[in-house]
């Protein structure tokens, strides 16, 4: 069997659900989302969901202005809620690196993000549980907060679908197709080809494989990610998301009072097979998680340990995503997100609409060539001026 569509979206996960979206905002409607399971069923559903806009890297905080844009009016433009809530969002910063974040934030500020320096009475009266003693300064984002990836790549989708984009569940991509050095289409487990003009390949942790057999250098590692919940053992009341990096850690609150923590230390990660993953916390992470919560949060007396799970990120030698031609004709590739993929993803769809139908960025604070594959063979690494010591992979 054959078939044709003007572009074909390999894997239904959050990117690219929006990247669907955005092609279907701009028109652009004749357009084939190819999933191998259900939408969002990767690793979409284990993000931790956090919303921020702190990045020292400027296109990247201006992709996350953009993503907060859209959460921040999605019952508006999807007609339901999101799961999108805005509790803000807290850094705080030991002294060595205080200019850091006084730099990253005015940089932040050039691109539209609203952020400030806030003191530790500030912070105190939101977290009074916490112990602020060993923080120099802290970074406000009054709009910051967390969300859920799941129920917004369901709204990309239905809205993406509402528009005439084809979204085929259960649909398992085996090849690309190749002609004369340009891709032409793909190819579907059951032998159905469909050609395109252009496709757009976002397969996440799956991405190094799926195209290495084409000779496409996507020097992807995946990890493994864990993430434990917490009851509090007290009503905590509306506490903002905290990025604590003197400890590195970070946690946030859960609707039903709990709080999520994440390890924000990611010097050594564990490499690992996204098909083939223990699916909850280590019992060494257990240890840490109870370690750094407790020195932090010395107030939370009774809090206990309520679940784990893991999940695994797609990450690039500079911890940056790969929004890109991919290599060959026809082809861009977005992924390699590095646990950025959920803030930035409306933006993410918007740039690579604009790859599709231009060629280019339209947004001038988002330049294309900031994501370029390219980079990593040309030495030219998307780095943030204003690294923090210990945190530097995710800023």
């Amino acid at each position: 069997m054959s078939e044709t569509a003007d572009v074909v979206i390999v894997g239904g996960g959050l990117e690219g659900a929006a990247t669907a979206w955005a092609l279907a905002e701009r028109g652009v409607t004749d357009v084939l989302v190819a999933e191998r399971n259900t939408v969002g069923s990767g690793m979409t559903g284990k993000s931790s969901g956090i919303v921020r806009c702190h990045y020292g890297v400027s296109s990247l905080a201006a992709m996350a202005a953009v993503g907060l844009e859209v959460f921040e009016t999605a019952e508006e433009r999807f007609g339901h809620d999101i799961g999108f809530r805005q509790t803000g969002y807290v850094v705080g910063v030991g002294e060595p690196n205080v200019d850091s974040l006084r730099k990253s934030l005015a940089a932040q500020r050039s691109v539209g993000v609203e952020t400030e320096e806030i003191d530790a009475g500030e912070v105190a009266d939101m977290w009074p549980h916490a112990d602020l003693s060993p923080f120099a300064a802290f970074g406000w984002e009054a709009r910051g907060g967390y969300g859920d990836a799941y129920q917004t790549a369901q709204a990309f989708a239905v809205s993406a679908r509402a528009s005439g984009v084809r979204i085929r569940q259960g649909a398992n991509v085996t090849d690309l197709i190749v002609d004369a050095g340009r891709v032409t289409g793909i190819r579907l487990a059951d032998g159905t080809e469909v050609s395109a003009g252009t496709v757009v390949v976002a397969t996440g942790a799956w991405t190094q494989p799926f195209l290495s057999r084409h000779g496409v250098d996507m020097p992807i590692r995946v990890v493994r990610e864990q993430i434990v919940t917490i009851s509090p053992g007290l009503d905590l009341g509306p506490v903002p998301v905290f990025s604590d990096l003197v400890s590195l850690q970070y946690v946030r609150p859960e609707v039903g009072g709990e709080i999520l923590f994440g390890n924000s230390d990611l010097a050594h990660c564990q490499d690992a097979d996204p098909d083939d993953y223990l699916n909850r916390a280590t019992d060494d992470f257990v240890d840490l998680t109870v370690e750094k919560v407790g020195t932090r949060f010395p107030g939370l007396t009774d809090a206990s340990i309520t679940g784990s799970y893991a999940g695994c990120y797609d990450v690039t030698p500079d911890w940056n995503p790969v929004i890109s031609a991919g290599g060959m004709d026809g082809l861009i590739v977005a992924a390699g997100f590095s646990g950025h993929g959920f803030k930035i993803a409306p933006a993410v769809g918007a740039l690579v609409a604009d790859l599709v139908t231009d060629g280019r960025s339209f947004d001038p604070r988002i330049p294309e060539t900031d994501f370029a594959l390219t980079r990593f063979a040309d030495g030219t690494l998307l780095k943030s001026p204003y690294p923090y010591v210990g945190a530097g992979e995710m800023r």
